[in-house]
């Protein structure tokens, strides 16, 4: 079971000298150096370099560590992928993925990085909707182990508009976070981009929360906040899982499938969800 903790994902733009020094005193749980989008035509070799350099320099902690590349259809994408590959940092969020066949060329690319490197791939297109269960799928047989949601590019792709409660976009985030757990992936949900108003940030954490997602996408520090304490279970939530777990752990309840709890009924299921709550705490703490 992976556990370690996903809740805030911060884009930075490689090309920043001070972002990359900020970075290392945040809270966020991920932080995701960008070549992609964050950086301009003329500084991605610059930019390129800056991220590779932060790999071999270290001092993230415990803070897992991303690097988004250009895609393989650009003039920097192969480039990006052999420096990535060659500095091995947690992950390589890969732009833009279509279908599985897409998804097995960043694979290819990065055949020469440590093991321990995993590929992130950015849900963003059109293309990639009808695809996600089989793209989820290539988990067994690839480096894959992240879905990122890109909705601002999937805006974009379907002409629609981003306002308050995402409509547009429900059906595909409910997809995705079926696909990544029908075959054990992280899910993060894409960014927000309103930063000013903590409150709005948290209303659109809470329904990431409430459809599954292990974290947040997100695209200034600020936000880092309230995603680590929305994502974060609560004391009254870690309270009630100790007392699910202490319940079928009483000898009277030996051997039950459920039992009755502070007035309802609870099952091996509810057993199950309380201790990866606790074991989440545990991790966070």
């Amino acid at each position: 079971m992976d556990l370690r903790p996903r809740r805030s994902a911060l884009f930075l733009p490689a090309s920043n000298p001070k972002a990359l020094a900020k970075a290392r005193t945040l809270e966020a749980d991920v932080v995701i150096l960008d070549l992609e989008d964050a950086v301009a035509p003329e500084a991605k070799d610059e930019a390129r370099n800056a991220a590779v350099r932060a790999v071999s320099a270290g001092g993230w902690g415990r803070r897992e560590l991303v690097i988004r590349v250009n895609g393989l259809d650009t003039p920097w994408g192969a480039a990006d992928l052999a420096a990535v590959a060659a500095a091995g940092p947690d992950a390589v969020l890969v732009p833009k993925v279509n279908d599985c066949a897409g998804l097995r060329a960043y694979d290819a690319a990065l055949a020469s990085a440590p093991a321990t490197t995993r590929l992130w791939a950015m849900i963003e297109t059109c293309a990639v909707v009808p695809e996600l269960t089989a793209l989820a799928a290539l988990r067994v047989t690839t480096r894959l182990a992240a879905f990122v949601l890109g909705t601002n590019d999937l805006a974009k792709d379907m002409r629609a508009q981003i306002r308050p409660g995402r409509a547009p976009f429900l059906p595909i985030l409910s997809a995705a976070v079926c696909a990544a757990r029908a075959h054990g992936l992280i899910v993060i949900d894409g960014v927000c981009n309103e930063f000013r108003d903590s409150q709005v940030v948290q209303r659109e954490a809470e329904q990431g929360l409430e459809f599954g997602f292990d974290g947040k996408s997100l695209i200034h520090p600020d936000q880092i906040g309230p995603c680590n304490a929305v994502f974060s279970p609560s004391a009254m939530e870690i309270e009630a899982a100790r007392n699910l777990v202490a319940a079928f752990e009483d000898p009277d309840n030996a051997g039950m499938g459920a039992i009755r709890l502070e007035g309802r009924m609870v099952e091996l299921l509810h057993l199950e969800q309380a201790r990866r709550t606790l074991a989440v705490a545990a991790t966070i703490g």
